[in-house]
């Protein structure tokens, strides 16, 4: 049996979804077509965006749908970018953020972008006063509001504030916090809706339940924002292309259950989440909680073994039949260490020797006792093997 504890990188597809999915797939028809089956595949499209839009708390015209969140963060970022005032050439982001992100900003840096990096704390947490001094005069900021690795969350309201006061455009990466923290872009974005500050925030369907390969960037009425792809004035002329009606249904689906179960869900996954925390610690005495010990997304638990690499060790619970995650990149197939923990202050021996857990709707008391029966055994031989010194 597998026990799949790997939630933060893709969730179980939402049966619900699904069948939405199916339903609106039956839908012969273009969005953008003025036939009656064209106009009934528009219906469908607007009535699930004006459901996204309920559960993000922005207008429905604020929703553009997209492949997902690495769609939604070069959307937001290369848009941004290529939108800004004369005269602006920095890009302010912080050490830990999202590889979608990392990587964009250094395509735009290799560009002729200026960056300004933002340093986090020895818990991955973004300093709002740090990240407020590197503003001013910045083409652009943005912003995990939840560390995907480490699982801290972050002052999304302040950090929205401090580039509003700065009159920088900000991008709030909300991809790993949907569906486990409260998320509004009204409140984000503050009464003033014309207001530069926060202008655009990107999701993901796939965390959620919905299927891999739809999500959206909620982006403001007024965001100075050029398109990605050109062909089309679907969606503000800010994505072109025939749009995914189907996706869109089974996204909204999904967001509208999450939100509704997000309360009882989040208790639940922070008592299943205490629990293999403390095991682990109680097997393994020289393992290490990383990220902030409250301030934290309700099923992750980032752990550092050290003495081991988190690829034997993954590669042993893996044959135990536990699923879980290095919480590294992996480029062209070659794992690094992670960034996030290196951007912590620690060793890049230390950022080879971590693992992530993290738990969804579908994980049981039985996925944390198989955890905590493999992971004792499991590190004996990782850290035996030698290779935790590899350089």
């Amino acid at each position: 049996m597998r026990h799949y504890l790997d939630h933060a990188a893709t969730s179980p597809l939402r049966p619900e979804a699904r069948e939405a999915w199916l339903r609106a797939s039956e839908i012969v028809g273009n969005a953008s077509s003025t036939h009656g089956a064209g106009q009934d595949a528009r219906r469908l499209l607007e009535e699930s965006r004006e459901r996204a839009a309920a559960v993000l708390d922005c207008d429905p015209i604020e929703v553009v749908f997209t492949s997902g969140g690495t769609e939604s963060i070069n959307l937001a970022l290369k848009g941004l970018w290529a939108a800004r005032p004369v005269g602006t050439d920095a890009i302010v982001m912080p050490d830990a953020e999202h590889h979608a992100t990392m990587d964009t900003v250094g395509a735009l840096v290799a560009g002729g972008a200026a960056l300004r990096s933002v340093a986090v704390t020895s818990h991955a947490a973004i300093e709002v006063d740090a990240f407020r001094d590197a503003l001013p005069g910045a083409a652009l900021a943005t912003a995990l509001i939840a560390n995907n690795e480490a699982g801290t969350l972050n002052d999304g309201d302040a950090l929205a504030r401090a580039s509003a006061e700065a009159s920088v455009p900000l991008h709030l990466d909300a991809v790993s916090a949907l569906g486990h923290i409260p998320l509004s872009f009204r409140r984000l974005r503050g009464d003033a809706a014309d207001a530069v500050g926060l202008v655009a925030m990107s999701v993901a369907g796939h965390k959620i339940g919905a299927p891999v390969g739809v999500g959206a960037l909620v982006t403001s009425r007024t965001a100075r924002l050029s398109a990605l792809l050109h062909g089309g004035a679907q969606q503000r002329n800010l994505r072109a292309g025939t749009q995914d009606v189907a996706g869109a249904a089974a996204f909204a689906t999904a967001l509208e259950l999450a939100e509704s179960e997000r309360e009882a869900e989040s208790a639940r996954l922070c008592v299943l989440r205490d629990r293999l925390v403390s095991g682990v610690l109680a097997r393994v005495p020289s393992a290490e909680l990383l990220g902030d010990p409250v301030h934290r997304l309700p099923g992750n638990a980032h752990l550092l073994f050290p003495g081991a690499v988190g690829e034997s060790l993954l590669f042993l619970l893996d044959m135990a039949g536990v699923a879980a995650s290095t919480g590294s990149a992996c480029q062209a197939g070659v794992a690094e260490p992670s960034h996030v923990v290196m951007a912590m202050g620690r060793s890049e021996q230390d950022a080879r020797s971590v693992l992530r857990f993290s738990l969804g709707r579908t994980s049981t008391d039985a996925d944390v006792d198989a955890v905590l029966t493999a992971i004792a055994d499991a590190y004996a031989r990782a850290s035996g093997s030698g290779s935790a010194t590899r350089s």
